[in-house]
């Protein structure tokens, strides 16, 4: 089910993105989320465009898979780019009708919320595709840390997160298992208007809940078996090392922010 969803999934490999601290990578990626709405212009979203190319270069992944993990949100970015054309003013008007127009200002923020949404996703896949789990939620508990003055339960946070992450793709492998044997019962999701296709989605829901709570008992039922008690007096087996490949990254993203404030002007 690879083609179906790919955000969430880890693939194992050995190239310099992987290689790095994922503290780093978890950082990178919000920072990249931050700074990308300082881009306004051509010049800025061809900057970030390139960027992203390149470090989708560097994880030795196959393109087609960061596709793969735009296609599930298609339909939700297309929404808000036609919201975008439809109700934005300003520049030349191309058509009006009471409060929809299509202006000059409408298509291009159009076009620059498309960027910006699929910029955001294939950073995001490419967190995911190069992290494991693990790491993750140890990358996570290292940086809500300091929180841990304040009583909140980091460990237990980190570890919802990188569950809740984690089981995206297994309910999608599992929604299409069901899906098939609704099909192959005669129901057809891809007919009919959109309410006889929500009407035909209904019979799915209920497996797939007692589905997700079937494996959330046993993955409960796993961690009792083996101990689990909560993160405090753990010890890691794995330990996080921050090497200058981190320092680097961290600062490339620093000059990436200069050269987005600068084209801005």
């Amino acid at each position: 089910m690879m083609d179906k969803l790919i955000f969430g999934r880890y693939i194992p490999g050995t190239s310099w993105i992987h290689r790095l601290d994922p503290r780093a990578k978890l950082l990178a990626t919000m920072f990249f989320i931050i700074i990308i709405f300082l881009a306004n212009n051509w010049q800025t979203y061809l900057l970030l465009l390139l960027f992203t190319l390149l470090a989708v270069k560097l994880t030795d992944i196959k393109f087609s898979f960061f596709i793969n993990g735009v296609k599930p949100m298609i339909w939700l970015i297309l929404f808000t780019v036609v919201l975008q054309v439809l109700f934005t003013s300003g520049g030349e008007t191309y058509f009006q009708w009471g409060p929809i127009m299509v202006t000059s200002q409408g298509l291009l923020n159009g076009v620059f919320i498309f960027c910006r949404f699929v910029l955001i996703i294939f950073m995001s896949t490419l967190l995911t595709l190069t992290t494991m789990p693990l790491s993750l939620t140890d990358a996570i508990e290292y940086l809500l840390r300091p929180l841990t003055k304040l009583k909140v339960p980091v460990y237990e946070i980190a570890l919802m997160l990188s569950i809740a992450l984690r089981f995206v793709p297994t309910l999608m492998d599992e929604t299409e298992k069901i899906m098939n044997a609704q099909r192959a019962r005669g129901v057809d999701f891809g007919e009919g208007n959109i309410f006889q296709q929500m009407k035909a989605i209904v019979p799915l829901l209920i497996p797939l809940f007692v589905s997700s709570f079937n494996r959330a008992e046993e993955l409960a039922t796993a961690m009792e078996a083996r101990g689990y008690q909560g993160g405090e007096g753990r010890t890691k087996y794995r330990q996080l090392h921050w090497q200058t490949s981190d320092t680097i990254v961290m600062l490339t993203f620093a000059v990436l922010t200069g050269a987005l404030i600068f084209l801005r002007n």
